[in-house]
């Protein structure tokens, strides 16, 4: 039980803790998390998120993946938007996908819909929508050729329920001329033609080295009242299915890449030359591979990437990856977790990472700005369909008790691409629905206090 106010009377019984020169605040809300699993959510929980929603890529089915959740218990918070990829999967197909990076991996779902095919998938959108999922996400960059038209009936459907879309955006036009519609412009215009709610996912990874147009342009949006919000994670390098469509040989070069440029997560092999990159395509296109897209050791690069992080009300979100261990298992109770995953760095560091580098070096934020972009920031990101969502990325009376307590001095990542799972430091204190995660700095294996977060 807690309390929030002047002249608090306090229980003989109640647990205090001393947080003389350390920072508290509402725990991180982090709306980009592919990490369903009590692994993935302990690593999190080190990095001070106390809610981790899969939005961007989705569930297939939603009512099963917050069943499978409740059943096994999570550490964290947890929640699950509508899938287009896997609704879209299944109407061209037949079958369901078998995970997020086979999905992406596979072509059979990346072309246009026929009538049927549309119908079939928007229909398993609304079902999914009906039993509480979060909005719908939408991985357009990896359908890149599909109608526009696709896309502007899933925001029609999106406002006629008023749920919002996270979008992993197609091809930049600078990127791709051919491309059926510029991926920003696209969030912008379904803004604009369906009023959806569009959310922007990681503007850092899909607008590379043309971030600054493309942050214009949501900004322009914004002014004009469209409701469009933006994410970013503080990393020059992303993760994916080296099967990707615009990881494709021919593509690399438009993107200001090269094989050299993507390095196998499981093995730690740089791709070297285009020879061998075709090779894993053909062999098993669901490989998990990190890609470096900006260089944060370039001044130029780094600064792009800072002024993602810095752009008014961007939100600060990881697009933490599975977890991946030698004998091909994604799950752990263990703690500290067994030696040998694997994951992109992101998945334990991103919050940390940006504190240390927005807030102690660079200067760029406050720490109530930093609250407000980790915390507040993403949890009115679903204000407007989801209640618990609103108790949530503040302190105060009726807040939820998701507190995180850190030390200002020593708060940063340490994870790295050699070692990927080494947790965060200076998270002091964590508490998720009042119930103490992280005490000390050390994490407590043995309580389970997530809960769903679904839309109604």
């Amino acid at each position: 039980m807690g309390a929030v106010g002047a002249d608090l009377v306090v229980p003989e019984d109640s647990v205090v803790v001393d947080v003389s020169g350390l920072v508290v605040g509402p725990g991180f809300v982090d709306v980009h998390s592919h990490v369903d699993s009590v692994a993935g959510h302990r690593l999190q929980a080190m990095d001070g998120v106390c809610t981790a929603l899969e939005l961007e890529a989705g569930a297939m089915r939603v009512e099963r993946a917050y069943s499978a959740a409740a059943a096994s218990g999570r550490p964290l918070h947890y929640g699950y938007s509508a899938s287009w990829g896997s609704a879209r999967f299944l109407a061209h197909t037949g079958v369901e996908p078998s995970g997020t990076l086979a999905l992406v991996g596979e072509s059979r779902w990346q072309r246009s819909s026929t009538g049927a095919e549309r119908r079939r998938w928007l229909s398993l959108l609304e079902d999914e929508l009906a039993v509480g999922g979060l909005g719908i996400g939408v991985l357009q960059g990896y359908a890149p050729r599909t109608d526009p038209g696709e896309f502007l009936d899933v925001a029609r459907l999106a406002a006629r329920a008023g749920v919002p879309v996270f979008t992993h955006v197609r091809e930049l036009v600078e990127a791709d001329p051919t491309t059926p519609i510029d991926g920003s412009g696209e969030v912008v215009r379904a803004a604009v033609e369906a009023g959806a709610a569009m959310h922007h996912c990681h503007v850092n990874s899909t607008s590379r080295r043309y971030v600054d147009r493309v942050l214009g342009a949501l900004d322009e949006a914004r002014r004009d009242g469209l409701q469009v919000t933006v994410e970013a994670y503080p990393y020059g390098f992303g993760s994916t299915a080296i099967g990707a469509f615009f990881l494709a040989p021919e593509r690399l070069a438009v993107s200001g890449l090269a094989p050299s440029d993507l390095v196998v997560v499981d093995t730690g092999e740089r791709i070297a030359d285009v020879s061998r990159l075709r090779e894993i395509r053909v062999q098993d296109p669901a490989t998990q591979c990190l890609v470096h897209f900006l260089d944060e050791r370039d001044e130029a690069d780094n600064a792009r990437l800072l002024r993602a992080l810095a752009f008014p009300d961007s939100i600060v979100a990881s697009d933490a990856m599975w977890l991946t261990w030698p004998d091909g298992s994604h799950e752990s109770d263990e703690w500290p977790l067994p030696p040998g995953a694997r994951t992109h760095p992101r998945t334990a560091g991103t919050f940390a990472k940006a504190w240390r580098l927005m807030v102690r070096e660079q200067k760029r934020w406050s720490w109530l700005e930093a609250f407000r972009r980790c915390s507040y920031l993403p949890a009115r990101v679903l204000d407007g369909i989801c209640a618990a969502a609103r108790r949530k990325g503040h302190l105060g009376v009726g807040a939820d008790a998701d507190i995180v307590v850190l030390d200002p001095a020593t708060i940063t990542d340490r994870a790295t691409v050699t070692d990927p799972t080494r947790p965060s430091s200076g998270i002091r204190h964590l508490l998720v629905a009042g119930t103490p995660v992280v005490t000390d700095g050390q994490l407590d294996p043995g309580v389970l206090p997530g809960q769903p977060i679904r839309a109604g």
